[in-house]
């Protein structure tokens, strides 16, 4: 195995994959955190068979790159999900796993050689396979029912202004109306066209339900980190509402549903 990034400092094969499904290239980079004590725990259990789960890459908390599986392969990081109605997530993504306790230690920061080394490797990912900037993702955003990572600690502004990614500043925090489990109306089904044109798996039901919770959740850890409560506030709503209307601008090369 070679390595398919100049980056890489070293290869720990794991046997965890299997070959793309049509279409056999990857069209998303989906972002991770380890969620264990220690990265060489991590990858000892990314190259265990009995895990069935791997990934491409490994970020260390000192910046150092581990190549697991070839990007050309199906890597097992994904799991059960949806992205703008695709589901076999595996097919068509590279997964990069960055080590760090998670949600389960505390969400500490990530160290900052880490960061670094996560921008240089996702700009070549993205460059050499041209993935659109809305299709970098967490996680989260693909499994909002089972998944957190990479966590509301990550810093996705810092890669959006390394051209990497879609984000922009959030609209303030602030009181007025919202939306939350429980509600339902014409206002909820309005909402949940607009998460499902983003990209999240919702249905229009007009009933605010766990898995809109959940998604809100989600979006929230990604454009709207400073306070993750599944309620869709002002503020998450007005976010929300600017990143479509950048998607459907001229030039952006989607044109994407609002409500």
């Amino acid at each position: 195995m070679t390595p398919d990034c100049g980056l890489v400092g070293e290869i720990r094969p794991s046997p965890n994959f299997n070959a793309r499904r049509d279409p056999a290239v990857p069209t998303m980079l989906i972002l991770h955190y380890t969620g264990m004590g220690s990265g060489e725990a991590a990858v000892r259990w990314l190259a265990d068979p009995a895990s069935e789960v791997s990934c491409h890459y490994v970020v260390h908390e000192d910046g150092r790159i581990v190549q697991m599986v070839r990007e050309a392969e199906r890597a097992w990081h994904a799991g059960q999900g949806s992205w703008q109605g695709v589901s076999d997530l595996n097919s068509q993504s590279i997964g990069i796993e960055i080590v760090n306790p998670g949600h389960a230690g505390g969400c500490p920061d990530f160290c900052e050689p880490q960061v670094e080394a996560v921008i240089r490797l996702a700009a070549d990912v993205v460059a050499r396979h041209r993935i659109r900037p809305e299709r970098v993702l967490g996680h989260s955003d693909v499994a909002p029912a089972r998944k957190k990572d990479p966590g509301e600690k990550f810093p996705w502004s810092r890669l959006h202004a390394a051209g990497i990614g879609h984000f922009l500043p959030p609209a303030p925090i602030r009181d007025g109306p919202c939306l939350r489990e429980g509600d339902e109306g014409a206002a909820v089904a309005a909402f949940q066209r607009s998460l499902a044109a983003y990209g999240y798996e919702v249905a229009p039901t007009g009933g605010f339900d766990a898995a809109t919770r959940l998604a809100t959740a989600a979006f929230q850890r990604h454009f709207r980190p400073g306070r993750v409560d599944g309620v869709a506030d002002v503020s998450t709503i007005e976010t929300l509402t600017a990143l479509l209307a950048g998607l459907a601008a001229p030039g952006s090369g989607r044109v994407a549903a609002t409500a």
